[in-house]
């Protein structure tokens, strides 16, 4: 499931995933990120695992697909999760965006949105 969070406003979206993606999840999630592509140069991800499963194949290969397309787009990635595996996922994607992409542990939320600028940083 992905939860789109209070704090998404400008050229910042913040998300929370938990359980198991699927591509019904990415389908309410494109939308918003065509708009704020459509409106800004570069957007800011904030993006919150909690009890996150990963994806299913279909939502894999969308995500795949957004991202390859858009790889440019993005000006910094914050994710935050509680697993090892989050973070290789996160060292993984680093070669394939121009943005600064940092991991964060849950108990660091605070910390996390700092550095992607919410606070005014």
């Amino acid at each position: 499931m992905i939860q789109i969070l209070q704090q998404t406003a400008g050229n910042l979206i913040a998300i929370k995933a938990t359980g198991k993606l699927t591509v019904g999840a990415y389908a309410k999630l494109l939308p918003l990120l065509v708009d704020r592509f459509r409106q800004f140069k570069t957007i800011r991800w904030y993006f919150e695992m909690e009890d996150f499963k990963g994806w299913d194949a279909k939502a894999l290969w969308e995500d795949i697909k957004f991202d390859v397309t858009h790889a440019n787009g993005f000006e910094k990635i914050a994710m935050v999760g509680e697993k090892p595996w989050q973070e290789k996922v996160t060292d993984l994607m680093k070669p394939f965006t121009k943005a600064e992409v940092k991991f964060f542990k849950l108990t660091e939320k605070d910390a996390a949105l700092s550095w992607i600028g919410l606070n005014g940083s």
